[in-house]
């Protein structure tokens, strides 16, 4: 269940790709807002939404439940310019939280995958995180609004939520990829390593550039120190300094090692003109290993080795395949 909003993107977009509505080379928004539009819980360019797509976010809300969550007219159908760039409905089995997943646009007219501006990409991120990272509660209040009852729950903001990452490379060209990639895919190391192993890099630097020699030991003691530095929540939140008269913030930004781009030439499997959906290893996609083939024999499935990350699996549509219905 964990990922129903992805394989439920995936199987839409093929749909949409057979009956031409939209092409490889499409927006991406529209690839998402035909596909799901009223599955989503958050659209960051709601204007453009509505005006280039004619779909309305807040379409069938009362007025007097924006109100109640402090948004304001002009937000309506603005681009808040937020992370994500898209939020799932969140929906519950039993007591627990499921889908609510995050979709976040990439593109590119190169073969590299475009920097992440805002955030780390990770397999997973809270909605309390999102607000950190956005230095902001608007994407929770939007979220709210949307979910309904299911927010009410203090859980709901902090269920842990999953991250997938819709990526174009070589946009514009024969050489045209797309993906529904897994944040698994760019978290090989925790977050939390990622962390302080950064400000322990930027300090080495500064001893190089400043010719400052410190023992080993000291060296160690200042990694172990930094080994608590883990909590981007608090690393990406405005600081009080004293007698300062501003409050700095670090943006986390980050780049993708070519190891770490499915697009790139470490794996060929993945082909010019096709889309695919990259999925680390669960009980779940082994399971759908063989049910998605079935009720859409045009698509592909293989493994590819991650070279710092282990084993994927991909299901692939080819641009020259016939689409068949998904049938749910």
């Amino acid at each position: 269940m964990s990922m129903i909003d992805a394989i439920q993107l995936f199987a839409e977009i093929l749909n949409n790709l057979k009956k031409g509505s939209i092409n490889l080379d499409s927006p991406l928004e529209e690839f998402v807002i035909r596909a799901c539009g009223n599955d989503l819980a958050y659209i960051d360019n709601r204007g453009e939404a509505k005006q280039k797509y004619g779909f309305d976010f807040w379409l069938g809300l009362d007025g007097d439940q924006l109100k109640a969550q402090g948004i304001e007219k002009r937000l309506l159908y603005s681009e808040s310019q937020q992370f994500p760039d898209f939020l799932f409905k969140a929906k519950k089995t039993g007591e627990k939280y499921v889908g609510g997943s995050l979709i976040e646009l990439k593109d590119s007219k190169g073969g590299s995958i475009a920097s992440f501006n805002s955030t780390v990409p990770t397999k997973y991120k809270s909605l309390e995180e999102i607000d950190v990272i956005n230095g902001n509660n608007l994407v929770s209040r939007i979220a709210a609004v949307k979910d309904g009852k299911l927010a009410r729950n203090k859980q709901y903001s902090r269920f842990e939520r999953r991250c997938f990452y819709l990526i174009r490379t070589h946009k514009g060209s024969e050489k045209v990829k797309i993906s529904i990639v897994d944040g698994s895919f760019f978290e090989t190391v925790p977050k939390e390593h990622l962390f302080y192993q950064m400000f322990l890099n930027v300090l080495r630097k500064h001893l190089e550039k400043n010719q400052v020699k410190i023992s080993e030991e000291t060296i160690k003691k200042v990694e172990e120190a930094l080994s608590h530095v883990t909590d981007q929540t608090i690393i990406a939140s405005s600081q009080m300094i004293e007698k300062a008269s501003v409050k700095p913030r670090l943006r986390i930004m980050a780049e993708v090692h070519p190891e770490g781009n499915p697009h790139s030439t470490f794996y060929p499997e993945i082909t010019e003109d096709s889309f695919n959906l990259i999925l680390q290893p669960s009980p779940e996609t082994i399971k759908l290993k063989k049910e998605l083939p079935a009720q859409i024999p045009e698509i592909e499935v293989f493994s590819i080795h991650h070279k710092r990350n282990g084993e994927h699996i991909v299901f692939q549509f080819k641009k020259n395949a016939q689409l068949t219905r998904f049938v749910q």
